[in-house]
């Protein structure tokens, strides 16, 4: 038996009664549990185990299996502020959606607690700060599993790039190309003004860009081709998909 930290990231109706719950974990990673009972009108779990709910979780961990028996889930932050806001939900839901698929069912403390500060600011987040919040968490989520791209040097040949101007941008790549290699294959131009606004929402030192609509939907775009090349390998991401439909900055 184990109790660690988590947060609900996704939760389906099995059989009559029970859920099945993928939980981001502090201690094992992203672990599938079984809440047997959880439907009933009097159980246990009551509704703790909404999504992008945060606890702790008891589960009977056996090592190499693939589903565990959730035994409790003693919810802390419930997050009512993402599931009354559209946009916030929207943000959130995609931070969770990018940790399920991709993060690893091992003690991965860098993923997990970045995934919690995400959905705290942005509970907290004004309606005109959730679009650059989710963009910095979705790329900083993606940094800390190990797929960072690369600003500074060429993506193919390790070449140094100017540092200020324009340049190729190849997601197929994981970055910027130099001039040689960006003559060749599928790229996007990357102007000067994104690709500052790239670096800072890679940065979590760096002070949060301005992104109006149109700057704020290209970023969404390019975030999500860099994600379709080197993690979602043709599987769909319905959240995504859904937070890509729509302009999320405020008017």
């Amino acid at each position: 038996m184990v109790s660690t930290p988590a947060i609900v990231l996704s939760s389906m109706r099995y059989r009559e009664s029970s859920k099945i719950v993928r939980l981001a974990t502090l201690d094992l990673g992203v672990q599938s549990v079984i809440a047997k009972g959880a439907l009933r009108p009097k159980s246990r779990f009551g509704a703790a185990l909404q999504l992008l709910s945060e606890g702790t979780a008891m589960f009977n961990y056996i090592d190499r299996r693939e589903l565990h028996t959730l035994t409790t889930f003693d919810p802390d932050r419930i997050h009512l502020g993402l599931t009354s806001d559209l946009a916030k939900f929207a943000g959130g839901s995609v931070v969770a959606e990018l940790m399920l698929r991709f993060a690893p069912a091992d003690r991965h403390p860098e993923s997990f607690e970045l995934v919690r500060r995400a959905l705290d600011l942005l509970e907290a987040a004004p309606t005109d700060a959730v679009e650059t919040i989710t963009l910095r968490s979705v790329w900083q989520l993606v940094g800390v599993l190990g797929f960072t791209p690369s600003l500074t040097q060429c993506a193919r040949d390790g070449n140094a790039v100017p540092a200020d101007g324009p340049v190729a941008f190849s997601p197929a790549e994981g970055g910027v190309l130099c001039t040689a290699c960006g003559a060749t294959g599928e790229t996007r131009t990357l102007p000067d003004a994104a690709r500052r606004d790239l670096r800072a929402l890679i940065d979590p030192l760096a002070p949060w860009p301005l992104l109006d609509e149109r700057h704020a939907a290209a970023h969404r775009r390019l975030f999500a081709h860099y994600v379709e090349y080197h993690l979602a390998e043709g599987r769909p991401l319905p959240a995504m998909r859904f937070w890509l439909a729509r302009s999320w900055t405020a008017s």
